[in-house]
């Protein structure tokens, strides 16, 4: 494709998202995002795409217009932070947790009503699809003229090697569009970070962030088996108290990594093997920040602050779109582009 396909990347993070529409042939002329950390990550890696560093709320399309400087915007892309329609956040219950976050969604509408770019992707949680302000939002999209189709897809279907169910909107002024059909690229933990050092004799500077435990902790992880253990193989005096009450607790916590299966759905808690299961397949210990970014699919050398919190490190990798599945879908949508033969 000759023409230039301008981007803007909404709730951009550490900017998985633009990642994939790069890899795909779009040029983000615009990001927002609010988190200083995740702004300097994304800096790190996208120093051509001008940052608002500002709560979307306060942001008025005129100033995106601006930076576009009478540029077509081809393709507005984002994920709205939706905490309260995770399946971590409400448990087992049906109810979604009331955040206001959760009315991010609405300022996604208001960028598409006022920018009115000729294409549209959102990726989020499933669960958001029952509710009833997207539900609005998709009818008000097909009220101004945008062809819609949402799904709910794994990314492990489009080379990402991790278990991660999303819902993904795209839509379209041009004409009739689908999401992109999973590619069947299986990609394993063992495909991924087999091949990496151990973090001790690496030059990688993310690569060598470990976490550190109490002996009572390392004592639990070495005990864990091989490939796929967790602490239900432990004896029972390492039953954490919490996992003591029937059906309670979370069975993935203090789980080690399978090499021939993808992972467990990389979340802000990778860093932390008390959060899921994140252990090294054979190795006793967690996943260093390099092992999760690459199980989001993120470039080997892609560049995240080193002088932060692990919390903070692991937030910013598994809050991230992954960009291998944002390529998939990105390439998508250009060659709906391609079709219409839009300069």
């Amino acid at each position: 494709m000759n023409m230039e396909l301008n981007a803007v990347d909404l709730f951009a993070g550490c900017g998985g998202l633009t990642q994939g529409m790069h890899e795909a042939g779009f040029r983000t002329r615009v990001a927002v995002e609010i988190e200083p950390l995740a702004v300097k990550a994304y800096r790190l890696n996208h120093p051509d795409t001008c940052i608002l560093e500002k709560d979307i709320r306060n942001i008025n399309a005129a100033e995106i217009k601006e930076i576009l400087a009478g540029a077509p915007l081809h393709l507005l892309a984002g994920c709205p932070p939706c905490q309260g329609f995770s399946s971590v956040r409400r448990l087992n219950r049906k109810q979604n947790v009331a955040d206001e976050r959760n009315d991010l969604v609405s300022e996604y509408f208001r960028m598409i009503d006022e920018l009115r770019p000729l294409t549209i992707m959102m990726e989020n949680v499933p669960a958001l699809k029952d509710y009833w302000l997207f539900q609005d939002i998709v009818r008000k999209l097909r009220d101004i003229d945008y062809h819609i189709e949402i799904k709910i897809v794994n990314v492990n279907g489009y080379g990402v090697p991790q278990n991660r169910r999303r819902l993904v909107m795209i839509g379209s002024l041009l004409g009739d569009i689908a999401v992109a059909k999973p590619q069947n690229e299986k990609v394993t933990v063992r495909d991924t970070i087999a091949h990496l050092e151990k973090p001790e004799e690496s030059a990688d500077s993310l690569h060598r962030i470990i976490a550190k435990h109490t002996q009572r902790i390392m004592e639990r992880i070495r005990l864990t088996p091989k490939n796929g253990g967790s602490w239900k193989d432990l004896p029972e005096h390492y039953t954490l108290e919490c996992h003591k009450k029937a059906r309670v607790g979370f069975n993935d916590i203090y789980g080690r990594l399978r090499w021939d299966d993808y992972s467990a759905t990389i979340t802000g808690g990778c860093l932390n093997p008390s959060k899921g299961r994140f252990l090294h397949p054979e190795q006793d210990r967690v996943l260093t920040p390099r092992e999760a970014a690459l199980l989001q699919s993120f470039p080997p050398d892609y560049k995240l602050p080193i002088n932060i919190s692990k919390q903070a490190l692991g937030l910013l990798i598994g809050n991230a779109l992954p960009p291998k599945f944002s390529y998939y879908q990105s390439k998508n949508i250009a060659s709906h582009i391609e079709k219409y033969c839009v300069a």
